[in-house]
Parts: C-alpha cells; structure tokens; sequence
C-alpha cells in the first residue's frame, strides 16, 4: 500500500491512487450505501438481471459446476446463480476478494443455502482464480463471475489484457458471466457518481482518510473535494479528489511528502462504458465466445456469459 501510495503521488503530470484501495472496510459499507442510492442505478439492473435469468444461466452450463467470483462484495447478487445451481447440483462457492469484511459479509449472507459450501480466498483475483483452478475436479466445470461492472474499472486495453489472463487460467468450455455498464446520457452518468447527499464523495474521500490510518499520513480532509467529470475520449467516468489550496502532505509510512498545487487532482477511479456489440468483440478476441447477452431495459447494463473456446 505505502509503495503504490508513494508512486501515484509522485507522478509527474497527473497524480493517481489505484481504485482497489478505495475498498478497505469503510470503502466497503460506504460502497454499499452507494448500490441504494435512486440515482446509482446499476447496482438495481445487474440484480435485475440476475433475478430474471439466473436459471437460463444455468441452464447454458455443461457438467458438474464450481463458481468462483472475482470481487464478491456482500454476495446478495450472487444468491440468484447459487440458488438456481441448487435446483441440479450441489455446489463449491468460492468468493475472491481482497477485503476480509467483503469476505464475512458474503459468509453471512450465503450461509442459509443448505447445498453450497463456501471456501473465501482472500486474495487479487487472478491469483485466487488459479488457486481455485488448481482444486478443480475432473470433470468440473468453473463458472467465473465478474459483476457489477468492476471491468469497467479498467482502461479498454486494460480490460482486454485482463480477460486474456482470466481465460488462460480457465479451460474450454468454462464460462465467464461479465457484468458491463452501457453508454448512456451525461446527466445520467454525473448524477450517478456525484450523488445528491454526498455519499460517493464520502467513498472517495475515504481513501485519503485509510492513508492517514494506515501509513500516518496527515491529509486535510477539509482540504480536498470529490469531482466526478466525463471524460469524453474514453468513454469514461472518472473520478478525482482535487486540493482545494496550495499543501503539503506527509506520509511517513511511505517516506514522501507531497505537494499540492490548488486545484490539482488525484484521478482515484475510472468506469468506462461499453456498447453491446463492443463487448462480444472484446470477449472474442480474448478467446470467448459470447453465448448470450441480457441488457436491461431501464439502465442500459448487460450480464454477457462468456464460454471459453
């Protein structure tokens, strides 16, 4: 943490903080109150989405079916697909998460499902999904899920590289179910990630605050405000945390201090947008094929399932 704090902040042009970290556990239940919010829609169309076809989901899987997910959160999404698997197997969950709070949550929320048995790792998701593949039976099939829209987190290069890595762990036949968030209006986006009662800048500002916690850093929070901006290139949102007045920062922990102008940025997040047809390229060159995608009808947002080819 206090090595990539240091290279993010001593960045020439434009200094930045790696969005994993916006997810400690603070990050974690602000997020939550993030996913209720009525102008966060996305949250509300990936369970949508879930709920309305978590059984044809299962029904286009082959064989015997672990599922691993990439980021599980509180796993009430989740629920959908497990409890659909329920109906024609018994099943090994297996959450990746980075937060050991996400991990607890999503115990508790699960725990009710008699015919699941639930192994956390907490661990980066490419290293979780190769422990999760290397348990694999003969014969077994991986069910991977990667909702919400945490790819969107990713730049498009970024993204593509990262699918590429997720199907080199996976065999053909194993699946992915892809959570992306579609282009839409400005005034939708904006309203989404600069929310009316300050709870995303909350979130956001919440990372200068575990820096202070965690590696005795002295950040005014009072110094700094939250921005959310289109950017228009990329097809992105993006959100900053931008100084307010000229300081000067310490951070032990990590051995800087670092100046900031008035008005200069940290970029902390990033959440690009997608068309449909742009993800079934993506997934194809990836080495997915895209078997089905549902996009709902009143946030334009899609769960893609993907089967490794």
């Amino acid at each position: 943490f206090a090595a990539d704090v240091r290279a993010g902040l001593t960045k020439p042009n434009q200094k930045e903080l790696l969005s994993k970290y916006l997810y400690d556990d603070v990050g974690s239940a602000l997020f939550e109150v993030i996913s209720h919010l009525p102008e966060y829609g996305l949250t509300r169309a990936d369970e949508r989405l879930l709920r309305r076809y978590a059984g044809d989901i299962v029904e286009r899987l082959a064989g015997p079916v672990a599922v691993a997910e990439l980021g599980s959160g509180s796993g009430k999404k989740t629920r959908q697909i497990l409890e659909a698997l329920c109906l024609r197997q018994k099943t090994r969950y297996y959450p990746i998460e980075i937060s050991p709070t996400a991990l607890a949550m999503c115990q508790r929320e699960l725990s009710d499902i008699d015919c699941i048995s639930i192994v956390g790792f907490e661990r980066e998701y490419l290293d979780g999904l190769l422990e999760v593949a290397a348990q694999r039976r003969s014969g077994q099939h991986l069910l991977v899920l990667f909702l919400g829209s945490t790819i969107g987190n990713f730049d498009r290069m970024a993204g593509l590289k990262f699918l590429n890595q997720v199907r080199r762990i996976l065999q053909p036949g194993d699946s992915l179910l892809l959570g992306t968030d579609l282009v839409k209006s400005s005034s939708q986006l904006l309203a989404a990630y600069a929310d009316e009662l300050g709870v995303t800048a909350a979130f956001n500002l919440n990372l200068l605050a575990r820096i202070n916690r965690e590696l005795d850093a002295n950040f005014d929070l009072s110094r700094f405000e939250h921005v959310a901006k289109i950017n228009y290139e990329s097809r992105s949102v993006e959100m900053h945390l931008r100084s307010t007045s000229r300081q000067i920062v310490d951070i032990p922990v990590a051995n800087v201090a670092v100046e900031f102008l008035e008005g200069e940025t940290i970029w902390t997040e990033s959440s690009h947008k997608y068309s449909p047809d742009e993800v079934v390229q993506m997934a194809r060159t990836a080495g997915f094929r895209c078997d089905v995608q549902w996009i709902d009808d009143e946030w334009p947002f899609a769960e893609n399932l993907l089967i490794a080819e």
